[in-house]
Formats: structure tokens, C-alpha cells, sequence
């Protein structure tokens, strides 16, 4: 029985594309074809392969030149795939575009590639919002860097007396400089009252306004500029996302109400994953794509290396955020499992935040998949610990050579001290 299949590989200005059918494998004939990559060549495209019968398409992930070959087969209703660019690599010095192509439709039809999870359109506009939101908060970050470096050159030393450089004090003062202000003493007094440096620290920090030279102050300005940009583009982003889940606010309820989880976490979450995490069947599948699970490196039976593997780092950074939260709530089974890892050594800390991670990315799969509630367990008793660590108790003593028998708990105390309290 026919099935063709199709395998394009792609550039930014052309598209090769090799068509097969997958039902003949061994004696497949395959037919090329050259497209451009402008939106009448993808129209073309699409004709071309509605007209061979094409039943799957599958191209590989070139930089973001594939999405919209991605959209315009989308829209035409093709079955789509998209194949990581390394898991289809051949030797060096045999290298020509149809050859890429031949090789990757044989080895997706041997099921040889590695396949991205690509969502539904609705979804990766969710995505693009977040993504560009996390985008300008880094900006923002390195805006502050820039600041800093340019109020050291001022020698104005404001950093070294306000924790926060950016603070409400801080920024109030700064604007003032940019704007022209040039007396310590007025600048100090615009602090608030709840301020830990002391006036006297402040102007000293402040000493340099007297005789600033004013290019400084204009640049100063324009950073200032930038920030509010900044700070205005990074809010409308979170309206605009928290508008798009408005129709999922209960999976977004439910997410928040995990420990070290907020509003925003659980919408950028749902932006990678979706409302329910369809597309990952378990917990572990799902632990796997985000690489928080310990990693496999086995030969000879043994495992060489336990490093979690490379993942969507989007999510990773959400999660590790959510879990150092997490750790610092008190009596939750977060909290607990990280002091258990930690031990004595702090150096274990960014093991054990991992392995915090990924405990809550299991939560997360399960409130989103099953459509739970989070419930808090972390200071309730469990009752199966004690089973477990008395049979591991009865282990150890019948190593020994020792005969137990498992007594009631109230019965044992009893043995202990019949005398009545």
C-alpha cells in the first residue's frame, strides 16, 4: 500500500525536498524537487506535494526558517514533523542539500531522528509572549549592569551604600542627577525614611554630582529612557499573555497554588506545555523533554554518568526559580526533600534545588494532566515511612542473625512501661 512521505530540508532562500514512498522502504524511488522559501514558492510547495499524495512531512529545524514552511503545510493539513538538525548529520566530505534530505527521510522512516515537540498555533503565540517577556527582563538586567558601570565612572559610589541599585530611593536620586541636581545634601533627603544607609553615607556616595561633567548626564538620562521602555514593555507582554490564558484560568489557578509558584510562573508554564500537557503521556516523558531527570551514560551495565540531559531551557529556568522559592516555604514536601539532600554540605545546594525541580515538574504534569489540585502533605505524618523503615529495619537484623517480630506500636510501648500514666 502506498504511503508517501516526504522529507524537505531547509534553508533560508530554498527548500530541497525529497519525496518517497514509505511502503516500499527497501525499493523506495524518490523524486526531488528545488522550492524557494518566498510565500508563492510554499504555496507551490504545498501543491506539489497535495498533488504526489503526500501523507507525512517531515523537515529539519534550521534556525527559525522552518516555521513557516511549518504554517503554510499546517494550514493545507499535512501530517508534520520536525527533526533536530544534529540527529541528522552524515560524514564530512559527503555533504551536498539532496543528499541531507535522502538521508533524513530514511532515517525518519527508521525512526532514527530526534523529533521536537512543536504546538499548535494558539500555543506558540503563548510562547513568543513569554519568551520575549523573559527576553526583556534579561535586557532590563543588563541595563542595570550598564548603570552601574556608568555611575562607577561618575564616581558616584550609590551601589556600595543601597543594596538595592534600582530601588525606590536609589532610582528617585539618580533621575534627579540625570535631570541636572547637583547638590548631595537635597539628593540625600530623597531617600525614604526606611533607608538603612545614613544621610552622612549617602551624600559621600553622592560627593561627585558637585562637579559632574553634564555628557554624563544626558547618558545617564537615556538609560533611564530605556529602562522605562523596558519596564512598559515587560508589563503590556504579561496583560497581553494573562488576556491570551484568560480562557485556561483555572489550569493557571491550580499551577499557582503549588509552593514557590505565582501567576506568572504558571502562565509561562502553560505557554511551554500547554493547559494540559497532552502531548507528554507520563511524568517521566515529560521530565525527560525539560532535562531534569538524571541522565543515562550506561556500558558494560554500569552507568558512567548520571548529568540530566540538555532540555527546553525556557522551562529549566522557570523551574529553578519556582524551586529555590519552593525550598524557603516552610513545612512543605519541597522544603523537606531539599533539606534531606542538602545534609551538612552546602555545596550539594544546586543538587539538591535539581532534585527539587524535579519533583514539582512531576506535580505540574499531574495537576495539569489529571486536572488536580495541589494538596500540601509536608507536614502531615506518613504512615508508609514507617512501614518502610521498619521492614528495612527487620532487614538489617535478620543479617545479623537476630528472629523479629512486629509488634503493634501501642503494644510496644506498653512492653516498655506497663507501669499506667
Amino acid at each position: 500500500m502506498s504511503h508517501m512521505v516526504a522529507f524537505i530540508d531547509v534553508h533560508k532562500k530554498v527548500l530541497m525536498v525529497v519525496v518517497g514512498d514509505g511502503g516500499q522502504e527497501e525499493k523506495m524511488e524518490l523524486q526531488r524537487h528545488r522550492f524557494g522559501a518566498n510565500p508563492g514558492e510554499l504555496k507551490k510547495l504545498g501543491e506539489y506535494l497535495r498533488g504526489l499524495e503526500v501523507a507525512e512531512v517531515c523537515m529539519e529545524s534550521t534556525a527559525q526558517y522552518w516555521k513557516p514552511v511549518w504554517a503554510e503545510l499546517e494550514e493545507r493539513g499535512f501530517y508534520l514533523e520536525l527533526a533536530q538538525a544534529q540527529s541528522n548529520q552524515g560524514r564530512k566530505g559527503r555533504k551536498s542539500d539532496y543528499r541531507d534530505a535522502e538521508r533524513g527521510l530514511r532515517r525518519y522512516l527508521a525512526d532514527e531522528l530526534i523529533l521536537s515537540y512543536v504546538p499548535d498555533p494558539e500555543q506558540r503565540i503563548w510562547r513568543t509572549q513569554a519568551r520575549t517577556g523573559v527576553r526583556l527582563v534579561r535586557e532590563r538586567a543588563r541595563l542595570q549592569n550598564r548603570m552601574e558601570a556608568l555611575l562607577e565612572e561618575m564616581r558616584i559610589k550609590l551601589s556600595s551604600v543601597v543594596s538595592e541599585l534600582l530601588g525606590v530611593s536609589s532610582t528617585r536620586m539618580l533621575r534627579a542627577v540625570a535631570k541636572g541636581a547637583n547638590d548631595p545634601e537635597k539628593l540625600a533627603e530623597m531617600a525614604e525614611p526606611t533607608l538603612q544607609a545614613s544621610k552622612a553615607e549617602l551624600m559621600d556616595a553622592l560627593e561627585a554630582v558637585k562637579k559632574l561633567d553634564p555628557r554624563y548626564r544626558v547618558v545617564l538620562r537615556q538609560h533611564f529612557q530605556r529602562l522605562d521602555l523596558l519596564n512598559q514593555q515587560i508589563e503590556e507582554l504579561k496583560e497581553e499573555l494573562g488576556k491570551s490564558l484568560r480562557p485556561h484560568a483555572d489550569a493557571v489557578e491550580r499551577l499557582a497554588e503549588i509552593p514557590g509558584m505565582g501567576a506568572h510562573s504558571a502562565q509561562q508554564i502553560i505557554a511551554e506545555l500547554g493547559p494540559r500537557a497532552e502531548k507528554f503521556a507520563t511524568a517521566g516523558d515529560l521530565a525527560s523533554w525539560v532535562g531534569v531527570c538524571p541522565g543515562e551514560n550506561v556500558s558494560a551495565e554500569e552507568n558512567h554518568d548520571d548529568h540530566s540531559p540538555k532540555g527546553n531551557m525556557f522551562m529549566r529556568r522557570i523551574l529553578a526559580e519556582v524551586a529555590n522559592a519552593a525550598v524557603k516555604a516552610k513545612g512543605t514536601v519541597f522544603q523537606n526533600r531539599y533539606r534531606r539532600m542538602l545534609g551538612r554540605d552546602l555545596k550539594n545546594h544546586g543538587k539538591a534545588i535539581w532534585a527539587v525541580s524535579h519533583a514539582i515538574l512531576r506535580v505540574v504534569w499531574k495537576v495539569l494532566h489529571d486536572g488536580v489540585r495541589y494538596e500540601e502533605r509536608g507536614d502531615r505524618h506518613d504512615p508508609r515511612a514507617d512501614q518502610r523503615r521498619v521492614a528495612r529495619l527487620r532487614r538489617q537484623l535478620k543479617q545479623f542473625g537476630y528472629g523479629v517480630t512486629a509488634l503493634p506500636r501501642v503494644s510496644a510501648v506498653k512492653a516498655l512501661d506497663p507501669s499506667p500514666i
